[in-house]
């Protein structure tokens, strides 16, 4: 790391600590040139590769955008699409693979989008899972109500407007 004051091609860490919640790693530096010090912030790449073999770093604000659009016309706020977003990063995060295909993504978003809202689940899957008639919709609204069912004989909440 060249220190960002005198060029110096070399610096020796300070202090270490976790930062953005675990994601990052923050990193007090000194130059032994200069004796100055600097901060520089670790990030692990997140990589999503995409169906025609380019990857791309991984990005909520994409996965907010997408999820926006299903949710047209829905009552839903930006607190829940960036709660939304964060599930997914996390739930793709957890595979522990640095590279993911862009298909897991979008199968880490339907679960969280179903849960927040389930019209804009439906527009949504419509789409990922290129539904082509009627019956395709007709077969995920019964897998929903069978969810909701055998959730409320676990004794677990229906989401509010839902039952």
């Amino acid at each position: 790391m060249h220190c960002p004051y005198c060029r110096h091609p070399d610096s020796r860490v300070v202090d270490s600590r976790e930062a953005e919640e675990g994601t990052a790693i923050r990193r007090r530096r000194a130059c032994p040139q200069c004796g100055r010090r600097f901060t520089t912030v670790e990030n692990a790449i997140l990589s999503v590769v995409k169906r025609s073999g380019v990857t791309e770093p991984f990005s909520r604000e994409k996965v907010i955008r997408g999820v926006r659009r299903a949710c047209q016309g829905r009552e839903v706020d930006d607190d829940a699409l960036n709660l939304l977003a964060q599930k997914v990063e996390d739930a793709v995060r957890a595979t522990g693979s640095p590279e993911v295909p862009s298909h897991e993504v979008g199968l880490a978003i339907l679960g969280p989008l179903r849960d927040l809202d389930e019209v804009a689940y439906l527009r949504f899957a419509s789409v990922y899972r290129s539904f082509s008639s009627a019956d395709d919709f007709e077969q995920e609204i019964a897998d929903l109500r069978r969810r909701r069912a055998e959730q409320a004989l676990d004794g677990q909440p229906v989401p509010a407007g839902k039952d």
